[in-house]
């Protein structure tokens, strides 16, 4: 039960972080001024989204851990973070971003990332 409510807790996290450092390179007409206010605001905007994703991965790595009574080592908790944040952002591009492509090599990279996550978990 550790391990699932670990993985979704991952997913709800990824999602905020994603959005939080992603959304707002959606293409918007009043978005073309890069003033300090503009960034400002942008900041803080995505300061408060990214709130949420400590709720979910603190939490996620509390249960998670090891040393916790969880069944993953450290290690083995970021490399499910990393997978679940490529996931996320690969779903997250395509819907949001349609103009953005997925290459061979990207699928090759992402190839070498679950071989990374088979050897970090093979006894």
């Amino acid at each position: 039960m550790r391990i699932l409510i670990t993985i979704a807790l991952l997913i709800v996290s990824n999602s905020f972080m994603t959005y939080a450092w992603y959304g707002h390179l959606k293409e918007q007409p009043e978005d073309k001024k890069t003033g300090i206010w503009v960034f400002a605001t942008t900041i803080l905007i995505s300061w408060g989204i990214a709130f949420f994703e400590y709720i979910f991965m603190v939490p996620a790595n509390k249960i998670g851990y090891q040393g916790n009574g969880g069944p993953f080592s450290l290690i083995q908790l970021k490399i499910i973070q990393e997978v679940t944040s490529i996931i996320i952002f690969m779903i997250f591009s395509l819907i949001f971003f349609k103009g953005e492509v997925f290459k061979w090599n990207h699928a090759v990279a992402f190839l070498l990332i679950l071989i990374a996550v088979y050897l970090v978990f093979k006894k």
